[in-house]
């Protein structure tokens, strides 16, 4: 079983930099994605940043390319998300989520994956 835990967020002035992090405490197996989402109250979940465990290059959705930065350290099986550049409209619910990919866009299957963290509250104020 696959259990993702988020932490990091937080509350920020708009350009600050804070560092998501997602552990998965279960198993290794039965995925070859993670990335992260975020849903503001009333909006659709967004899939932000994504990445193959494989490596490789990863995946930015435009609101956050250049700002956001996604990692992984697979010996301790954690992704991490570096915010820089915050602004207000990046305030959100961010989640971690893992699933399979296979050859397909990592960032766009998101929304399919099977596995979820419960999120963690990031708020940029202007």
């Amino acid at each position: 079983e696959i259990q993702l835990v988020e932490s990091g967020g937080g509350s920020v002035q708009a350009g600050g930099s804070l560092r998501l992090s997602c552990v998965n405490s279960g198993s290794s197996y039965g995925y070859d994605c993670v990335g992260w989402s975020r849903q503001a109250p009333g909006k659709e979940r967004e899939a932000v940043a994504a990445i193959y465990r494989r490596g490789g290059d990863p995946l930015y959705a435009d609101s956050v390319k250049g700002r956001f930065t996604i990692s992984q350290d697979n010996d301790k099986n954690t992704v991490y998300l570096q915010m820089n550049g915050l602004k207000p409209e990046d305030t959100a619910m961010y989640y971690c989520a893992a699933g399979v990919a296979h050859d397909r866009d990592c960032l766009k299957e998101m929304t399919f994956f099977y596995y979820w963290g419960q999120g963690t509250q990031v708020v940029a104020s202007s």
